[in-house]
């Protein structure tokens, strides 16, 4: 079987992997002149290893299987012990929040009234499935407003880069859905679903996180980098033809899998899809700005003991959150300094991540000052701005249509297999690569 994959990041590259070792022929197409997507990291001269993507990762069966047939678990780097405490901004400061629900009724972080509602949680009957509630509607049904903007609007908009008031939590957080409608109480099913059940290591790779794309574009025979693709057209023997800006045609190939944000999918969709290109072009992408920011560590009075900062809308910031970089791996800067990684932007800050570069970085480093009580006067010694005018898909209520589309398409031989389809974390990428992968080569077989 000849298989075409477009697009070149993580989940392209894993999807390739797999089904190369399953006997296919494939064919990768990247339209930018290295591998990896979003997964990037830089090497700067002074000292500092900047991720400018994901900055670790979940170890799931999938990557774990990855890491071992590719011979990087040697590579593996683990985050110093202060990685389990976490921190959200309340008040204009960092306070650490409780690690484990039990843990909620004795801390001073939340109010009484909130710990209240908590423990009521455990007798709330569950409310009718709904696919469109949004996660902001389900938590503040289930666990009251405190709940929702301390705890819960912070994570989603630091991981997610999302707005719960828009969010569908049936997709974003299919499990917490599903443990409602099965025990009645989320609190309920949750101790009764992980019971036992081990958390999963968070890990980085020695050197940066593009070590693994760049290991699994080395053993792809047939990458092709600089390639635009501009459309996907179909054979009369049901198989695809790639027109591809400058060159001849590539293929015939039996299956396309797509590996691309919805933006970049939709104008290659043949015309007798174009209801699922339009699906798909509906798909929101908010602009997310990355700063790193280094320090003298003299200049720093907080101890940064933990993984990092998130900040809840309700306290108005500049940044959605900020990791603790140097905290969590002490060999991205040099020893007498601290890193910090900070996210401006996301769903429910979009100007924001679009101010100039010069206003950026002032608020930033206001607000470093503030929460991190950086000495008066002090400059940091390094600062840079990445910026990612699309970062994470929403899944709120445009992407139904989407998903629905992708499921029309792969009755046609074109798979989707990217972020906008498996879930927006890693490992939901690399399992969905792993299960589409194995259907092809099953189909193959057949």
């Amino acid at each position: 079987m000849n298989v075409a994959i477009l697009g070149g990041g993580i989940t392209g590259l894993a999807t390739a992997w797999h089904l190369q070792q399953g006997g296919a022929t494939v064919h990768v197409f990247e339209a930018g002149p290295t591998p990896g997507g979003n997964m990037r990291t830089q090497h700067h001269p002074a000292g500092y290893v900047l991720e400018l993507g994901p900055n670790s990762l979940q170890l799931s069966a999938e990557l774990e299987e990855l890491l071992t047939r590719l011979n990087l678990t040697e590579q593996i780097q683990e985050p110093a012990a202060v990685s389990s405490r976490r921190y959200v901004v309340r008040g204009g400061q960092p306070r650490e929040l409780p690690g484990k629900p039990q843990q909620l009724l004795f801390s001073s972080f939340f109010s009484l009234k909130a710990k209240l509602s908590v423990l009521r949680e455990l007798r709330r009957p569950a409310a009718p499935a709904n696919p469109r509630e949004t996660i902001a509607a389900f938590f503040r049904r289930r666990f009251g407003q405190e709940i929702l903007d301390y705890a819960v609007n912070p994570f989603v908009s630091g991981i997610y880069a999302g707005d719960p008031d828009q969010l569908l939590v049936a997709k974003t957080f299919p499990q917490l859905a599903a443990l409602e409608q099965q025990h009645g109480s989320v609190l309920k099913g949750f101790a009764r679903s992980m019971s036992g059940a081990a958390r999963r290591r968070i890990i980085s790779l020695r050197g940066g996180l593009q070590a693994l794309t760049d290991a699994l574009a080395a053993q792809l025979p047939h990458l092709h980098l600089s390639t635009t693709v501009m459309a996907i057209q179909p054979t009369a023997d049901g198989r695809y033809l790639l027109q591809i800006a400058e060159a001849a045609p590539a293929g015939p190939f039996d299956a396309v899998v797509l590996a691309l944000p919805t933006y970049a999918a939709a104008p290659l969709l043949p015309a007798a899809h174009a209801a699922s290109a339009a699906a798909l072009a509906a798909v929101h992408y908010p602009p997310m700005t990355v700063v790193h920011t280094a320090y003298n560590r003299a200049d720093v009075a907080h101890p940064l003991n933990g993984f990092g900062a998130l900040s809840p809308r309700i306290e108005q910031p500049v940044a959605a959150g900020t990791l603790w970089t140097s905290s969590l791996f002490p060999d991205r800067s040099p020893a007498d300094q601290v890193l910090l990684t900070t996210f401006v932007g996301g769903a429910q800050y979009e100007q924001a991540a679009r101010q100039p570069d010069d206003q950026l970085t002032a608020a930033v480093r206001q607000e470093q000052q503030r929460h991190y009580g950086i000495r008066p006067g002090a400059q940091p010694r390094f600062q840079q701005v990445y910026r990612w005018e699309h970062s994470i898909p929403q899944f709120d209520a445009r992407i139904l249509a989407a998903h629905a589309a992708a499921d029309a398409l792969e009755t046609h031989g074109i798979w989707s297999v990217a972020n906008w389809r498996a879930g927006v974390g890693i490992p939901d990428c690399l399992r969905r690569a792993k299960q589409v992968a194995e259907k092809i080569n099953s189909a193959r077989r057949a």
